[in-house]
């Protein structure tokens, strides 16, 4: 009696957890924005250019451990911690983005970047810094996931 008791309580948890991993399971995220209102948009060829030129700051909005998985070399992890809903007009009080860690010049050419097309935390990153005052704020929309797929170097 013991036995099918036990078991009986552990089909219930089993039926309960995938039940609850059903609801807690994720819609995807919509596609970001394809302009980026005062800074530009930038494709893996430009970015690569960029790269190769020390023209630009990269900064990688991902969190730690996806940025430890790899990342373009020499970008400097700034993970974007976001809230907001996935719209151009987000609400970035709900959200935590340290600008404190941008350069202090205002005119640096700076690059942001996430996982790719529905990477929101790279264009977010990107309106807060053009709304704090960046003249040379170039997103890196296709992201990280096209450079892997580019072939391009990986740190």
């Amino acid at each position: 009696m013991k036995k099918s008791a036990l078991t009986m309580v552990l089909v219930m948890v089993l039926t309960l957890s995938l039940a609850g991993l059903a609801v807690a399971e994720e819609k995807p995220k919509p596609p970001t924005p394809t302009t980026l209102t005062g800074g530009k948009v930038v494709a893996p060829a430009e970015v690569k250019t960029l790269l190769d030129g020390k023209q630009a700051l990269f900064f990688d909005m991902r969190s730690a451990v996806n940025f430890g998985k790899g990342h373009i070399p020499g970008a400097k992890a700034l993970p974007y911690k976001e809230n907001s809903e996935f719209v151009a007009d987000f609400d970035a009080k709900v959200d935590q983005f340290d600008l404190a860690q941008l350069p202090v010049d205002k005119n640096a050419a700076m690059v942001f970047y996430s996982d790719g097309p529905t990477g929101w935390k790279s264009y977010k990153a990107a309106v807060l810094s053009i709304k704090a005052g960046y003249k040379k704020v170039m997103w890196f929309r296709e992201g990280f996931s096209s450079w892997q797929a580019a072939q391009y170097p990986v740190e």
